[in-house]
């Protein structure tokens, strides 16, 4: 039906499909529409290299990956990579399979367009383009929405939080969200909540409800103390603020903002790049455990707090181990810091004219064109 409307409109010229990372079926419509495909690859480029390094793997014999697999070699990444970093559906006969076949389509495609800039993964993007049988790839970001706007946005918890951060000195707090669908349960909770009071560091923390039996996704906190140890929002009500939604945008732009405890999901990554936010790991799900050893180990532009937690997993990180990362991402790592206001200015250089994303996209748009003529 889609192949007969688009040849049947001789007003519209069609240039090329752009395909969702996991619609790679769709490689084959452009195939019968005659014109070629493209991958929108919204994680990075060095996963990107994984994923279409699993085909090479999956045909040498590989079969699914263990968690206590030893470290493997993926040209994408410069340091070895540890097994249980990878992506959960890698450690299962289903997701495996269908990683494969996405990435078998992947090199159908006449081009893979990738949010991330050169400079921040230099090693990657060198490999894929260097590697036969990878289509081009065109490193087109960082896309930031910088209004982060959000359907759930509340106008007067947003002007509570940022009238919060003016009070706040200059890159003192610690800002502590994990995306739309992060959430942890009562214990967890409980444990973040003694080591941010053990760290003695001013912080700001998004709270969500876990998913209930109602309902698959996060839900909003009517009250906090049920979910914190007893006395706490009093005992820190002068160096804390916990919230349910936050203006995440907004906060990694504010002088006040010194670090992002993230769970590690590209956009996150991208924007606290973009503001020259140092990130603690903590990653659920997804590839966030891959990205957070990228960044870790082979960027240098964050701190350890997990690089293998997984939300599914059991695991309850102690007051400590948070205490200890969150002090010394305020009070110290003062390389991790230069190096990420040194991407933070290299990213924000990549998009005006003649930098590395500039350049990129613009050639991608007249190799569009030339598709059209």
């Amino acid at each position: 039906m889609i192949v007969n409307h688009v040849l049947s409109n001789k007003s519209v010229k069609l240039a090329g499909l752009v395909l969702d990372l996991f619609c790679t079926a769709f490689v084959d419509v452009a195939k019968d529409l005659g014109v070629p495909s493209y991958i929108f690859f919204a994680s990075g480029a060095a996963f990107l290299g994984s994923m279409l390094y699993l085909p090479y793997r999956f045909d040498k014999g590989g079969v699914t990956y263990k968690p206590t697999d030893p470290d493997s070699i993926i040209p994408s990444y410069i340091n070895p990579v540890p097994s249980r970093v990878l992506p959960s559906l890698l450690f299962h006969d289903g997701g495996y399979s269908t990683f494969v076949s996405h990435a078998r389509k992947f090199k159908e495609a006449k081009g893979i367009i990738v949010n991330t800039f050169a400079e921040l993964e230099s090693h990657a993007v060198n490999y894929l383009n260097g590697e036969a049988g990878v289509p081009h790839v065109y490193t087109v970001g960082p896309v930031v929405d910088h209004k982060g706007n959000s359907p759930v946005a509340d106008g007067n918890q947003r002007e509570e939080i940022m009238n919060w951060l003016d009070a706040q000195p200059q890159k003192s707090v610690v800002f502590l969200c994990f995306g739309s669908q992060g959430s942890f349960g009562v214990p967890q909770l409980k444990e973040i909540a003694l080591g941010l009071e053990q760290s003695g560091q001013r912080f700001l923390w998004s709270i969500r409800r876990p998913p209930s039996q109602e309902s698959l996704n996060p839900g909003e906190v009517n009250d906090f103390s049920e979910l914190l140890p007893e006395g706490f929002l009093g005992r820190t009500k002068n160096v804390g603020f916990i919230c349910g939604w936050a203006p995440q945008v907004e906060v990694l732009a504010h002088k006040a903002t010194g670090a992002f405890v993230s769970h590690c999901g590209w956009n996150s990554i991208l924007e606290s790049t973009w503001y020259g936010v140092p990130v603690v790991t903590w990653p659920l799900y997804g590839e966030q455990q891959i990205n957070a050893f990228q960044l870790v180990k082979d960027a240098g532009v964050a701190i350890e707090m997990k690089m293998d937690y997984r939300k599914d997993g059991g695991e309850v990180v102690k007051a400590d181990q948070v205490a200890k990362a969150v002090k010394d991402v305020i009070e110290g790592a003062s390389d991790v810091k230069s190096k990420v206001k040194a991407m933070s200015e290299t990213g924000r250089k990549a998009l005006l004219e003649g930098g590395s994303s500039y350049v990129a996209f613009e050639t991608l748009v007249g190799v569009l064109s030339g598709n059209k003529a």
